[in-house]
């Protein structure tokens, strides 16, 4: 299960050959409680990921859950007092606090970016612009957020850039190209296509053989231009310095697709802390 080797992985990470600091410390036999207590607003995601986490490490440590992954998380909440051995809780600490803060300050993100839209039929989509090794659990908070996932990773879309058209001699040889070889090689993928400009989106228009046009950094009133002369049987997607403060504007335009790589690139982790109950 690719989940379950990540997070054996994180806890590599941290502990390696020993947590020192508490097996100096902290009796073998001792059992505690703590309490995961919320410091900052927001969505709260991660929860069953750390469940996991938690059940990898040591099966006989037990939670009790007061909130849920997409549940709206305030100061002074509690989200959770996890029982067990006091060495267990105490060496799992930060890995269990980074992936909560940093799931939790993308779903929260996310839901922000999602309700300021909620008045226009567009979708929130997130980018390949993630941490190595912690992509499945950006996107999956994400689509806890209220967004949806864009590709996961090169294989399951295929998506021309600038540099694809530069590199295969131009938007006309990439298509024809792109085509080819999914024909070729019986690969059933969506096409999607970069454009800076109009004269490359009148290129594809006139070309077609894609699914989707992104229009990478038009402005809102370019972009309103655009997807009125797009044909409705195409897919039409807005990309590039897009973020919170300005997303209404684009959402406004009648663009189908919105994608924003600050979800994940930018997010801050929340601030959540574990407490001890003595």
């Amino acid at each position: 299960m690719m989940v379950d080797a990540y997070l054996l992985q994180f806890l590599k990470e941290d502990i390696g050959d020993g947590d020192y600091s508490t097996l100096a410390c902290v009796p073998a036999n001792a059992s505690a409680s703590a309490k995961l207590l919320v410091k900052e607003n927001g969505v709260l995601a991660g929860l069953e990921v750390v469940k996991r986490l938690y059940s990898l490490y040591d099966g006989n440590i037990t939670l009790r859950c007061f909130k849920n992954d997409g549940d709206p998380i305030k100061v002074g909440d509690v989200a959770f007092i996890v029982s067990g051995a006091s060495q267990t809780i105490l060496t799992t600490e930060r890995t269990v606090l980074n992936i909560l803060q940093r799931m939790s300050a993308i779903a929260t993100l996310t839901n922000q970016v999602v309700s300021k839209v909620s008045a226009y039929p567009v979708t929130i989509l997130d980018t390949r612009k993630t941490t190595p090794g912690f992509r499945y659990f950006e996107k999956e908070a994400v689509r806890i957020g209220g967004g949806t996932n864009h590709r996961f990773g090169l294989y399951d879309m295929v998506m021309l850039k600038d540099n694809h058209l530069d590199y295969a001699g131009g938007i006309k040889e990439a298509i024809q190209k792109t085509r080819e070889y999914l024909s070729t090689n019986n690969l059933l993928r969506k096409i999607e296509i970069e454009v800076r400009n109009f004269d490359e989106l009148n290129e594809v228009i006139t070309l077609g053989g894609v699914d989707r046009i992104m229009l990478d950094n038009f402005t809102p009133s370019d972009l309103e231009i655009a997807v009125k002369i797009i044909p409705e049987h195409l897919e039409t997607e807005a990309s590039g310095g897009i973020t919170i403060d300005n997303v209404l504007d684009y959402a406004r335009t009648g663009v189908q697709f919105i994608s924003i790589g600050a979800l994940t690139h930018s997010a801050r982790s929340l601030d959540l802390s574990l407490k001890a109950s003595v």
